[in-house]
Parts: structure tokens; sequence; C-alpha cells
């Protein structure tokens, strides 16, 4: 296919706004008379409230509203799941950092001061803080209902005969922290009353549309007197995908009637939201003695916090990948998700499968190893294809490129030269050096069973160039740079005359979550068949005006033209005259509902998927056995992205994944004790920066054409950064003879693993 857009590194369109300071993120903005809101949180991770005492807030001089739960005029309470986190707690906290009260005042300062006056009584109750242990009858009871958001369990063959059929079996316990998505832009945002009595909320999310559906609910409002506008936001990596400041800012701007700003300063960001689950995985692998996998015997603990937010659905995630993309006849998987009081854990980028993809793919290497197997030929004689049956049951009918991903990883530079990177360094004889690799497989889209769709509107303009309106949102992933050649490809227009609109209730359509690796396949796709469309409007008013029929007309470069004559044309600035005249420029409709597996698994709602993306990656660390100190030196990302929308975008994700994956291997553990977090900024919270950057990553996308998506293009916004973590403790395994069963592997963590090996070895 001769494409003029697709696939090629076209410069992003909003990045000189963006390099030059010039874009208004929401913390940017400001309105005549506005008021600066805070919020009183909680500083007990679980407790009763007696009493809320908001007089002396009231009291000081430029406070202009104090508001408690009793100010909540409709549903108090949110969750894209399960609506069971106050918007502000009425009679119990559950975490330490729990909304409790707010108030709006005219300056920042002030604001801060009202809200240390308001006084609250609580009664102090036990602690939840283990997630086995929470399960247990007699634990105290984070929600009346029990401390068991979800519990799924999926069976398939018959595990006892499985692993009597092995040779071998290997059976280990692995544990993943919690990570901090660490956007630059905190949670922020204005409300304000328009004239016409609507609410505008402006505030960072992945889906501006559903927050104007639960903020009716909070509010008691018509959706229709809503408007969210969501974009562009500064980061999020599914850490802006439930509501967080939202409905409290609404609040002050209802009770004041003047615009309410909020900026979540770093610490009380870190605290009061949500985190990646950490989770416990129990593991048990069989294998016969030729490499074959037979059983799987897999159990996962996920702590979801103090709130259910996403729990339910990355636990189905995370148990659907559990097993990896490998052929096993035997299969039992038992999962729970649990309540405690440990903050809140949510939506963040790979959804529960980076966890299981850490212990699956540690199990593969000592596997591996065990029996005298290369890695890669090891995964390759288990790995799924199409048309086979995956590890919870369902058949494979879409393409997953797995053995063009491990072939792929094979014939890497990082892999052909590993020799290179491995061994003691000569003039550094306490540095071992080591490479590992790991693969994974990620389901795109919600699943089966929930609603997956997009919407997309592109109008003329009367200039004859184009707006395209879509609701999903830009994060920094690049989506308006994919939307703009998606419809510079299929409308045959130059991209330079194409605007975007997007993530705005107001402006552009409902087009679903920016999540689930699904923007740029499920948008793009509507953007495509929205093009369509306008083609065919064109082409009907090009006729009209050169006097031949629709079938007659070619379109191309901004002008249509008859195919048999083509110096009979006419512009689109001629068309859109031309339209005005008749009664107004043409508009198209773009609507996709994102393909789903016709079955689903009985038990666990959302699964299986449909279509997946699959990743390979590599990496070559240093590992220092003074300190216990790794570094990741190089590393190797092979993705499969069906057709590559934008390079750079692609190179982007792949290189921001894995150098985020690094960081969840290493350093990154957001710890919480007793309730209460410890790490509460970026001096004792560690995220990798320009120094610890690998010294090349390299790349290599696996390009098949996926027939559904906007010119055979996949979603890979999540898998790059999946199977970083097994491949670095695979690596460091490989340096210094140690095995990680938790991660991040810290510097501590590594020294007390080799002082334990020198021990043993003694």
């Amino acid at each position: 296919m001769d494409l003029k857009y697709v696939g090629k590194d076209i410069p992003r369109v909003d990045a000189y706004e963006k390099v030059t300071g010039t874009t208004k993120y929401m913390s940017d903005l400001s309105f005549d008379g506005m008021l600066w809101g805070k919020v009183l949180r909680s500083i007990h991770p679980h407790a009763l409230i007696k009493s809320i005492d908001t007089s002396k807030a009231k009291a000081l001089p430029g406070v202009e509203a104090v508001v408690t739960w009793e100010d909540v005029p409709g549903l108090n309470g949110f969750g894209i799941a399960i609506q069971d986190q106050p918007v502000l707690c009425k009679d119990k906290v559950r975490y330490a950092g729990d909304a409790v009260a707010a108030v709006a005042a005219v300056s920042k300062e002030i604001a801060e001061e009202a809200a240390l006056l308001i006084e609250v009584e609580y009664e102090v109750l036990p602690v939840v803080d283990d997630p086995i242990r929470a399960i247990e009858p007699d634990s105290p009871k984070v929600h009346e209902s029990g401390n068991i958001l979800l519990h799924t369990e999926i069976r398939k063959g018959d595990i006892d005969k499985g692993f009597d059929e092995a040779d071998l079996i290997i059976e280990n316990t692995y544990y993943a922290s919690r990570q901090e998505h660490a956007f630059l832009e905190t949670e922020d945002g204005i409300a304000l009353i328009e004239e016409d009595g609507t609410l505008t909320v402006y505030a960072g999310s992945h889906y501006p549309h559903r927050d104007q559906l639960q903020l009716s609910r909070c509010l008691n409002m018509p959706v229709e007197k809503i408007r969210v506008v969501s974009s562009p936001v500064g980061g999020a990596f599914g850490g802006k995908d439930e509501l967080t400041i939202q409905p409290i800012m609404a609040l002050l701007a209802l009770k004041t009637g003047k615009p309410v700003k909020m900026v979540m300063p770093r610490e009380e960001s870190i605290i009061s939201y949500w985190k990646r689950h950490p989770m416990i995985m129990i593991y048990r692998t069989g294998v016969k003695r030729d490499g074959t996998l037979v059983a799987n015997d897999v159990k996962v603990y996920a702590d979801t916090g103090a709130y259910a937010s996403l729990g339910g659905p990355i636990l189905n995630l995370a148990l659907e990948s559990s097993c990896g993309l490998y052929r096993i006849p035997h299969v039992h998987i038992d999962g729970y998700s649990v309540y405690t009081n440990n903050g809140i854990s949510g939506a963040f980028r790979g959804f529960g499968v980076p966890q299981v993809t850490f212990a699956m793919e540690s199990q593969m290497d000592i596997i591996a190893e065990k029996l005298g197997l290369d890695p890669i030929e090891f995964r390759r004689k288990n790995i799924l294809k199409k048309g086979e049956v995956a590890p919870i049951g369902h058949h494979i009918t879409t393409d997953v490129e797995s053995e063009a991903v491990l072939d792929a990883m094979e014939g890497s530079r990082l892999w052909r030269e590993r020799e290179r990177y491995r061994g003691t360094d000569k003039n550094r004889p306490w540095i071992k050096r080591g490479v590992g690799l790991a693969l994974s497989w990620q389901g795109m889209g919600l699943g089966v069973g929930l609603p997956d769709f997009g919407d997309a509107v592109i109008e003329m303009d009367p200039d004859g160039g184009f707006i395209v309106r879509v609701g999903c949102v830009e994060i920094g992933q690049g989506a308006m740079t994919v939307y703009a050649q998606v419809a510079a490809e299929a409308l045959r227009f130059p991209i330079e005359r194409i605007r975007v609109v997007i993530g705005d209730t107001r402006n552009a359509p409902d087009a679903g979550p920016t999540t689930a690796s699904r923007a740029a396949y499920v948008g793009g796709k509507a953007i495509f068949l929205a093009a369509e469309e306008m083609n065919e409007k064109i082409k009907g008013y090009a006729s009209g005006m050169l006097s031949v029929s629709p079938d007659e007309i070619e379109i191309d470069d901004g002008s249509a033209y008859v195919k048999t004559a083509k110096d009979k044309r006419v512009s689109y600035e001629e068309i859109s005259s031309y339209a005005i005249e008749r009664g107004g420029l043409p508009v198209a409709e773009g609507h996709f509902d994102l393909p789903t597996a016709d079955k689903a698994i009985e038990g666990a709602f959302g699964l299986p998927h449909h279509i997946y993306s699959c990743c390979g990656q590599i990496a070559a660390v240093e590992v220092n056995t003074l300190t216990g100190q790794a570094r990741v030196t190089d590393g190797a990302v092979v993705v499969d992205a069906g057709t590559v929308i934008n390079q750079g975008g692609l190179e982007g994700q792949s290189e921001g994944g894995f150098v985020m994956g690094t960081g969840y291997a290493l350093t990154e553990d957001l710890i919480i004790e007793n309730g209460v977090v410890k790490t509460p900024n970026f001096s004792t919270y560690i995220i990798p920066t320009s120094k610890d950057m690998p010294s090349s990553i390299e790349t290599i996308p696996v390009t098949n054409y996926e027939s559904t998506g906007p010119f055979g293009a996949k979603g890979i916004g999540e898998i790059g950064m999946v199977p970083t973590a097994p491949a670095v403790t695979n690596a460091i395994y490989d340096a210094a003879d140690i095995r990680v069963f938790k991660i991040p592997a810290t510097g501590e963590r590594i020294y007390e693993l080799l002082k334990q090996k020198k021990g043993e070895n003694k």
C-alpha cells in the first residue's frame, strides 16, 4: 500500500507549542475572581468519624466556602466499576489521605490555613495492611461487605494430571511492590459556572465523557449541564483514569458561584491517589524433560487498598496473562483482589500484567536453566500460535506475532552480541555483567462483555480544510499526531490543513477511555470511517459542480477531478463555498465497535480479549557487588505493532516504556507501613533520571497488517513496559548468580542476596 502520511515519521502536531511552553495545561489556567481550593485529608488509615467542626475555618477572613459530605447533593460516591469511594467521607475513613472536607478561599495560603482549622474527632480502628491476612474471617473489615473485592478462579484441563506428567516442578513466590505514576503534572484543574449555568470542569483525565457522567451522579445535575475538558494532560499512565479532585472542585464552585482552582502538591498527590497494585504471586509450574510445559498453578493476591477503583478488572487482566503466551494444557489460576487500608491501588500502564509477567518470565528462565535449554528456544517450543487454546481456555483467533517477535529478539544486536555484555569487568572486578530477556502479551481494549466503541466527527472548514473531533485524550502519547496522520491519509488531504480537537465533552464525541492501548486503534478507526463518508460527500458536491456522476470523481491532495479528464477539477475551497451556498458545510461521522471475543470466560468478566499485542525485551545490566546497585546499560524492545503509524511515536513509547520498566524493576518502591506512606516525595521514592538511562535502546517493530485497525495498526502504549522487569531481573541472575523474587531489586535487596549467596558458598 502506497501511503503518504501513515508510517512516516511526521513531527508531532503539538510539538512547537509544548517545547516553547505555550501549551496551556490545567495548572496554567486562571480566571477572574478565581478562588483556591484545599482538601482536608485523614491522617488515620482506618477510623470512624465522630464529628466534623468547620466553624473556625468558616470564620477565617478570606474563606468563602467550606464543604463536607452534607454538601454533596447527589451520590456521595464514585468509581468506574463500583461507586464506593466517597467524594467527602461521612462516617469512616479507610486510608491516610481520604478526603474529609474542603475549603475555598481567596488565596492558596488562606485555603491551606483554613483546612487546618477544621476539627475532626476520630475513633481509630485497627489497620488492615496484609492482603492475605485480610481475607481471613476474623480480620477487621475495611468495608461492611468484607475485604474481598473479587475472587476469580479459572481452570483448564486437570491440574493434578498435569503435575503427574511433569518431570520437573518449580515452585516460587514472587512479590511486586507499588509503583507511583510520577507524571509531571499532578492532579489539578479549575471548576467554574458559565453564564448559561453550565458547570465546566478543566481537569486532566483519561475519559472526559465518563467524568461527566460520574459528576452528574455526584452533583445531581443533568449531564448536558456539565462540560469536562481533559486535554492536554501532563502525563497520566493510568493515574487519572478515575475522578480525583473534580467533584470537590465542582462542589466548591457551585457553592461560591466562582471559579475554584486546585493544584495538588507532589506529596499530597502521592499520598492521596492510586498506585500500581502490589501483588503476591505463588507459582507452581510443571514441565517435561524435553521442555514441554504441562501444568501451571497460579495464586495471586492483589492489594487494591481502601476502595475498589479498577481492582476487579485489573485482577482479571492479570490472570489472563498470568501464564504468559504459552501452550499449557493443565492450568489452575486463583486470584483475589483484596481491600486493605494501604492507600488505593488502581489503573497503571500494563493494568496488572507487569506483575504476573515478572513471575511467569522468571519461572521460564529458571526452568530453562534447570533443563539446560536456551531461553529463546525454550519459549519458542511452548509459544502460542493463532488457532490454539490459550491458558485460560479460549481459542486465539487473531494474529499474535509471537514467533516473529522471538525471531526478531534472536536477531537483535544485543542478543547476537550478548557475550560482549556478560562476565566480569576486567578493569572493575567488582562489577558483574549479564544479559536477560522476557516475553509478554496483552489484550487490547476493554474485553468481552464491556461496551468498547469510538466515535469521530469530521467537518469541512470554510477554507476547505478539516476539523477532526474525537473524544480520546492527549496524555503525552502523541494521539493528536496519529489522528492527524490517519485523517490526512484517509481524506487524501494535506496534513498541515487538518486540525484535531480532542478531550472535550462539548466539542468532541465520546470515543471511550484513553486506556487499554486503544486510543490509536479505536479513535483512529473511527476517524478512518468518518473520512470515508466525507470523501463520498465531497464527491457528491464535486459531481454537481463538474456535471458528472459521483462515480466519475477522484479526489487527491485537496481537490476533486474527473478521472478521465484531470484538468476538470475543483479545489476544496471551491467545494466549501458551493456547499455553504446550498445549506452548509459537509459533516461526516464514524462509529467503530471494537471487535470482541464471541465467548466469555465463565466467572471472569471482561475476559477474554480478542486482539493481543506481543512484546519481547532484552536487557544488559551491571551489578556492583560491593554496593548491590544494578544498572541497565543497554536494551532492546521488539514489539508487535501491526502497521506503524508514526515511527518516532513508536520509538518514544518503546523507550519510555522500557525506562519506566527499569524503574519498576530496580528503584521505584512506594512504601506503606501500618497504613502510612513512608516515601511521599521524589527524594525517597526514586525514579530513573537521565543518568540512569541505558546507552542505547533498540526498537524493532514486527509489522503485520491488523485488518480491523486503521491502516492495519494495533495499540502499543502499554506493552512496552510489561516485560522489562523480568528481563532486568533475569539479567541480574545472569550477571551475579542471584535470583530476584521481589521487585524492585534495590541495591539493599541485591546486597542482601549477595550476602546470602556468599554465606551459602562458605
